[in-house]
């Protein structure tokens, strides 16, 4: 579980912050190529994140908290 300070956050921003992605160009790209899913979804650039939300890259997963 990773805490957001205001319980919400971007997606691209959580997963530099998680180091799923190393810059927000590698973030975009993922999302763009379908490779990354919110709480078992596919989704859009600039999402927001809220508390409980899985993101998982591949077989890496993360839980805002």
């Amino acid at each position: 579980m990773v805490a957001v300070s205001d319980g919400m956050i971007r997606l691209g921003q959580f997963l530099k912050l998680v180091n799923m992605v190393n810059a927000g160009s590698e973030a975009k790209r993922a999302i763009a190529a379908g490779s990354v899913r919110v709480n078992d979804v596919e989704l859009r650039q600039g999402r927001q994140l809220h508390s409980d939300d899985v993101v998982a890259v591949g077989n890496e997963r993360a839980r805002v908290a």
